[in-house]
């Protein structure tokens, strides 16, 4: 037996039924989303700075993808466990308490002297980033009305979404114009802002429970994300069957396993009711968002050597390149909820999973090493139409499933889902990329000397590093590296939109008609009341 404690406000700013007004909404709507930046924009930010913090702490390519990889890692570890606290302790002070863990750890980054200063600041960003994500979705969740709750949650998910790429482009930008150090200067601005506001118009709420927390799930699950991310993060850099790899992935299979089978035992009391799996909106949205992130996530892997190995194009401009996918996914992400509104939720997912599916056939169809940016930019367009229209009701799919007072845990599943799909995609579509550019520059590599060309193979930046050493073959290197590259991207477009077919099959027979609704205890209740 749980209860929820109402959301506290200015009585000011209240209806009578202790819903904040519209002015309120919409500051809290800000509040929140700049929070998401913040964190959002810390995932991606440091990519445009690999060789500036090489060459500053004179540390190994190792050492700089742990320093990028750890903050994502500890997120997607502490996500569930502190969703929890929350919904306990109250959504507000976690929040506070984030943003401030958050902002310290991005200032002391920002001013590392050594590579494990800067290692252990980025730990300490993930703990707080931990503490923000899920509570951001959970405030709206919570504090919205069910009448407004769909376009509150369009906007969140349009900045989770192209959040990413915008904080890459400013990341960029700095780095182009100051230093690479301050591009910790964007989150510490973002959260001293969101402070202000969350202090002054962020509403608290939080369960009371009679069970005692799940400290062994937390545990368990905590233990389950880190194998797992691990084995995706480390895969394609130490190999598929590096011993640490395989060790991490038989690791976080068993935990994952025992997770489910400890939660079906604790029931009323489990730290996520895995029982509600068993319902169409909760499976339909999870498996939307993992697959859907993944590819958004893939994609954006690649495009980047697109842009730069072949167009030549700066980071900067290969940043500003990704804007027009980003604007128009958080545009439909806003639009998502009116559509679904008019057809239904199952028919707003399968479109915008479909229209998915024929950005990434676009692509791949078209992408041409002379065709260039244009040859991209119609599937690139229809690939962010397609992701928002099927996040948002992904989204509020999953935080609907579970009542009202488990929505930190809620939102903290829904981050999990896309931190794994994010992971999944990038080791998935960039080894189908490699593999693709490694056999189609075979057979074009006749005539090179045999030291470049074995340099060559190792990917297309290695070739274009390694082309003007060949003295008079250096255009042709150059040219079958760029050529394999898009031979290597159309294979792994083509298995995406494989993919994608698939999932449009799932959510076309599957996937939820109506959004459950979130808070309705009696509902609930008897849905659980009815599973085995």
């Amino acid at each position: 037996m749980t209860t929820t404690q109402p959301a506290t406000g200015g009585s000011d700013q209240t209806g009578s039924d202790g819903t904040p007004d519209a002015r309120k909404l919409r500051t809290i709507l800000i509040a929140v989303s700049i929070a998401l930046m913040a964190v959002i924009a810390s995932v991606t930010g440091l990519n445009v700075a690999q060789t500036h913090m090489a060459v500053e702490f004179s540390a190994s390519q190792s050492t700089i993808l742990w320093i990028i990889n750890i903050y994502t890692l500890t997120l997607a570890a502490l996500l569930l466990p502190l969703g929890a606290i929350a919904d306990r302790l109250g959504r507000k002070p976690m929040l506070v308490a984030g943003l401030g863990v958050f902002g310290i750890a991005n200032l002391v980054a920002g001013l590392a002297p050594t590579a494990e200063v800067m290692l252990a600041a980025r730990v300490a960003a993930g703990v707080g980033a931990a503490m923000i994500m899920p509570i951001t979705l959970a405030v709206i969740t919570s504090t919205f009305p069910v009448d407004q709750r769909s376009k509150a949650i369009g906007v969140w998910t349009g900045v989770a979404g192209g959040g990413g790429i915008l904080g890459m482009f400013l990341s960029a930008l700095l780095v182009d114009v100051a230093d690479w150090r301050w591009l910790f200067a964007l989150p510490v601005a973002l959260v001293l802002v969101a402070l202000a506001m969350t202090l002054t118009s962020v509403p608290n709420s939080h369960e009371k429970s009679v069970h005692r927390f799940d400290t062994v799930g937390a545990l368990v699950s905590t233990v389950a994300v880190i194998s797992l991310i691990f084995m995706l993060q480390e895969g394609p850099e130490r190999g598929w069957t590096d011993p640490a790899t395989v060790v991490s992935l038989v690791v976080g299979l068993l935990t994952a396993a025992g997770f489910v089978i400890w939660e079906l035992r604790r029931r009323d009391a489990a730290l996520l009711d895995v029982r509600l799996f068993r319902e169409g909106s909760l499976a339909g949205g999870s498996i939307t968002l993992l697959v859907v992130f993944g590819v958004q996530a893939g994609i954006s892997v690649v495009m980047f050597p697109f842009f730069q190995a072949v167009l030549g194009w700066s980071g900067l401009l290969s940043t500003v390149a990704m804007m027009p996918m980003a604007g128009i996914m958080m545009l439909s992400s806003g639009l998502a909820p009116l559509l679904a509104a008019r057809v239904g939720v199952r028919s707003t997912m399968a479109t915008g999973i479909a229209i998915a599916g024929l950005g990434m056939a676009l692509m791949a169809l078209f992408v041409s090493v002379d065709g260039g940016f244009l040859s991209i930019l119609p599937g690139m367009l229809a690939m962010g139409i397609g992701m928002g229209l099927s996040m948002t009701p992904s989204t509020e799919a999953i935080t609907a499933s579970l009542p009202r007072e488990k929505q930190g845990v809620a939102s903290a599943l829904n981050d999990v889902t896309r931190e794994f799909g994010t992971a999944l995609g990038i080791a998935l579509l960039g080894a189908l990329v490699s593999a693709g550019y490694r056999s189609a520059i075979e057979d074009r590599l006749g005539g090179i000397p045999e030291a470049a060309a074995e340099t060559a193979r190792e990917g297309i930046a290695n070739a274009t590093s390694v082309a003007p050493s060949t003295g008079p073959y250096a255009e042709d290197l150059v040219r079958a590296a760029q050529q394999s590259f898009v031979d290597g991207w159309q294979q792994a477009m083509w298995a995406g939109t494989a993919v994608m077919g698939v999932l449009f099959i799932y959510i076309a027979l599957r996937g939820p008609k109506t959004m459950p609704r979130s808070g309705n205890e009696e509902t609930v209740a008897a849905e659980l009341a009815a599973a085995p």
